[in-house]
């Protein structure tokens, strides 16, 4: 029965708007880190993610993530929900979502957001090399196939949730799945016959800090009400972000005689999704720990994918896959129910004297690194067969902006000099 409390109702909506328009960000973010030949490409890949997803999820995608559950039986061997939200079909403006104090259409619409910008992600490790046909594909089979699947089984009362494990706000449903994906696309694919860098970092900027207000909606909203966690996931949010940023800048500083702006930027995404699937389990401390760790380790994590040859284009890995795994496992260090009561679903970390939860975790995340590169060689082997994935040299060398879309960002203009007689 659903007990309406209007104020968790229009901070949920909030939320919502806020998650929305990190896609747009990341599009921004991505845009300014490729080629100008490539810019309308890559922002296209997460536009079109905006409006597909949201028929996918529509259509079937919020039914399979969240009717039935494990405990019940009443879904697929925990793994997968049923149909029985087919078309949102049932659903009423009186029908209660997990949380009964919220409409659960506002809830769908919320975990919507969070579908969206997961697929997105990907595209930043293949750029300038995938035809949008093949993209659209693999968007499609990737949400079915391991996005779906993950949130059913973490959030949606699946075999991972029924295990114990803990995933605040997507640090195995969105940031490691994605980055493990983007690995698994990179090798297969194959690297860049034109490599090029950031054409615009004042692009990147404005992603950044799109990406970084958004995310406040992302974790803070992940509470699904407003309490005394939800203040906890919100300044955890802002201090790892801030400690990763800086944390990557000295690091590179070091590396590269120079403060580097990019440097900067990334770390602080860096930071955000590490601290993702902690941000309401930890204390504020905990947060300054969780981003430090960031900054550094996803440095080198980026230093070593370029050292091995991985043309993973905008470091999709070593910033989510890496921080989305490295936050899961600090989780099961750090969780305190200091921060969340046991009572609000907080459970005690290794540090309390839980190994058996850190354990879960590091499992959890291992299960799903392995479950997303699996499935993800695959499917892009299958549309292989179905399309060609690779874009053609020429069409590299051309830009997909003009080859693929017939369109340019930027509008080349020539400059007369008239000189005074």
């Amino acid at each position: 029965m659903l007990h309406l409390d209007t104020g968790n109702t229009a901070f949920m909506l909030l939320c919502s708007s806020l998650v929305m328009l990190m896609t747009p960000g990341l599009a921004f973010f991505y845009g300014g880190l490729v080629g100008r030949k490539n810019v309308l490409a890559i922002m296209m890949q997460s536009f079109v993610s905006m409006g597909w997803t949201t028929m996918l999820w529509w259509g079937f995608g919020f039914s399979l993530c969240f009717s039935g559950d494990a405990k019940s039986g009443t879904d697929f061997y925990g793994i997968i929900g049923n149909l029985h939200w087919v078309g949102l079909r049932g659903i009423t403006l009186s029908t209660p979502s997990p949380n009964d104090s919220i409409p659960m259409l506002v809830f769908c619409a919320y975990q919507m957001m969070f579908a969206i910008i997961t697929p997105a992600l990907i595209t930043g490790a293949f750029t300038n090399r995938i035809t949008f046909k093949a993209y659209f594909l693999f968007l499609t089979a990737w949400l079915i196939l391991v996005y779906f699947p993950f949130v059913h089984m973490v959030w949606g009362g699946g075999l991972l949730a029924q295990w114990g494990v803990k995933d605040f706000a997507g640090g195995i449903v969105v940031h490691n799945i994605a980055g493990i994906a983007a690995l698994a696309s990179i090798l297969y694919v194959g690297k860049r016959r034109v490599a090029e860098g950031a054409h615009s970092i004042p692009l990147v900027a404005l992603g950044t800090g799109l990406l970084w207000f958004g995310w406040y909606g992302f974790n803070a909203g992940s509470e699904f009400r407003v309490d005394g966690t939800t203040a906890v996931a919100f300044i955890n949010t802002d201090i790892a972000a801030s400690f990763a940023a800086m944390a990557w800048m000295a690091v590179d500083w070091r590396a590269a005689k120079k403060p580097r702006f990019l440097g900067l930027l990334t770390g602080a995404v860096a930071g955000l999704a590490t601290v993702t699937p902690a941000a309401g389990y930890v204390s504020p401390a905990t947060a300054v720990i969780i981003g430090l760790v960031a900054g550094v380790v996803c440095f080198y994590a980026c230093a070593l994918k370029n050292k091995l040859g991985w043309d993973d284009a905008l470091d999709v890995w070593g910033v989510h896959g890496v921080g989305g795994f490295l936050g899961i496992v600090l989780l099961g260090v750090f969780a305190s129910t200091a921060w969340n009561p046991a009572a609000n679903g907080g459970v005690e970390g290794l540090l309390a004297g839980n190994p058996s939860f850190f354990w879960k975790q590091l499992g959890a995340a291992a299960f799903s690194s392995a479950w997303a590169f699996i499935f993800t060689l695959g499917m892009l082997w299958i549309i292989d067969r179905l399309t060609v994935v690779r874009v053609a040299d020429e069409h590299e060398e051309i830009g997909l902006d003009a080859a693929l879309h017939g369109e340019t960002a930027y509008v080349e203009v020539d400059v007369v000099r008239v000189q005074s007689r």
